[in-house]
């Protein structure tokens, strides 16, 4: 008996039951496999609408099968057996039963094409994403490896020893603590074992894949116990050295917080925000670089500086886009600034750090927040004061003035035209100090802007044509 949870999945007018007769008709074997399956039987809700499927059909038939029916058809996939189509809003991803092995020397798989539902199944990462549901002619659950147990469970089992199913591919090892972040399943101790022995072959899988798994595993729900698994194992230090150089040996007698548990720690507190948890996973990385020891104990001076740099330096080597490099780097850079201001936030100070934020602000203060992890409450409630009184400031600042277009009276072209100078270093100097002035006072009129340029251009021996 099909459990109530998977009616979605087996109505007849759904579209998996449409395209499973579709299949059917033309004298194939068609299945839902992975996620949806399992998410079903979780029941999770899957949004956007995913559907993945396993076929006896070879790639060209696929196609033939697909279009005229899918609103679009893609198929850059098609060496490796997949094709992908969008259905009434629906992604579909249908491919042919396989066997993929991982050349030692390639990042790229070799494809060999199966008829067989159960040697596909027991080429995938896990066994509750190895349990398959047949459409037609009547719904039924294939379930050849226990998948249904380990849900039960709650554990993430490879189908076939684990050292098999992460040779076939090593980002499976990765994607074993996403789940675990995302799931909140336990790693079966095989499992855990096999990562430890074979994490260097990480190495072999493309950047874009990691750190596709990376911003999978880090909106998790459970996403501490997802880290602590990849820095246990290993795993972690093959493509995020930084981190697990947190792990700071503890000096007897100059004694510190430890680095690494408070940066998962503040990982964990974060909200499900992919550029604030990143920002959070990467804050402290200067540390270890930084750390020296004096009368008043430990220090990391700069901290911030350093861990803006290594930030950067990663998340190229990860393949992460320009705003995103620049937004985690940015918050790495300032999440230090609001304890600069412990006496009270001035108006000038208010306007410098909004200013230096930019849009990156309300996670930015979010971040803060979630930096402060001491014991110590009296400190802690402290720090939580410095950051509301800031958030009033800012409030109190934008109801008198345009705390978000914090700029100069006039712009470059008035300044050249006022001066008489081509575009250059001076027109730059001068919006300098113009803004400056600004940040300084507050918002002022044109007249006091060209009566500072005037005398400042008179200091440099220029003439104004203005």
């Amino acid at each position: 008996m099909i459990p109530a949870r998977l009616e979605p999945l087996v109505r007849a007018d759904g579209i998996p039951g449409r395209l499973a007769r579709r299949f059917a008709e033309g004298g194939h074997d068609l299945v839902l496999v992975g996620g949806s399956v399992r998410d079903a039987l979780l029941g999770r809700d899957r949004h956007p609408i995913e559907h993945d499927f396993a076929t006896d059909a070879r790639p060209d038939r696929i196609l033939e099968l697909v279009e005229g029916w899918a609103d679009a058809v893609f198929t850059m996939g098609r060496v490796f057996g997949t094709i992908g189509a969008i259905k009434d809003g629906a992604t579909l991803e249908i491919t042919t039963f396989r066997d993929e092995v991982y050349r030692d020397e390639s990042r790229k798989p070799r494809v060999t094409f199966s008829d067989d539902l159960a040697t596909d199944l027991s080429r995938r990462d896990f066994t509750v994403n190895a349990t398959a549901m047949r459409l037609v002619p009547e719904p039924e659950i294939v379930d050849p490896y226990g998948g249904l147990v380990d849900l039960g469970r709650r554990v993430l089992r490879t189908p076939l020893d684990p050292e098999v199913a992460f040779s076939d591919d090593p980002l499976r090892m990765l994607r074993l603590f996403r789940f675990v972040s995302v799931l909140g399943f336990e790693p079966d101790p095989a499992a855990l074992e096999a990562v430890g022995a074979m994490r260097e072959r990480l190495a072999i899988v493309s950047s874009e894949r990691v750190h596709d798994e990376i911003d999978k595993m880090i909106v998790g729900a459970h996403v501490e116990a997802g880290l602590w698994g990849m820095i246990r194992t290993g795993l972690a230090g093959v493509f995020l050295p930084e981190i697990t150089a947190l792990e700071l040996e503890q000096d007897p007698y100059h004694r510190h917080k430890d680095v690494l548990a408070h940066t998962v720690a503040v990982v964990g507190k974060c909200p499900p925000d992919r550029i604030v948890r990143l920002a959070a996973l990467f804050h402290d990385v200067g540390k270890p670089e930084t750390r020296s020891f004096g009368p008043d104990g430990v220090t990391f001076h700069h901290h911030e500086v350093v861990g803006a740099r290594l930030t950067r330096n990663r998340l190229r080597e990860l393949r992460y886009d320009n705003d995103d490099i620049e937004a985690i780097a940015g918050l790495v850079y300032l999440h230090m600034r609001p304890h600069t201001f412990k006496q009270g936030w001035t108006d000038r100070a208010v306007r410098r750090y909004v200013r230096d934020a930019g849009p990156l602000l309300d996670r930015l203060n979010t971040l803060v927040r979630c930096d402060v992890t001491t014991r110590n409450q009296r400190r802690e409630r402290a720090i939580v004061r410095r950051i509301d009184e800031l958030e009033e400031r800012i409030a109190v600042l934008r109801e008198q003035e345009e705390l978000d277009r914090i700029r100069p009276p006039i712009d470059g072209h008035q300044v050249m035209e006022f001066l008489g100078i081509p575009p250059g270093p001076l027109v730059g100097e001068a919006l300098d100090l113009l803004l400056e002035h600004r940040l300084d006072e507050g918002p002022y009129p044109e007249e006091e802007a060209f009566d500072m340029l005037r005398a400042w251009a008179a200091e440099r021996g220029i003439t104004p044509a203005g």
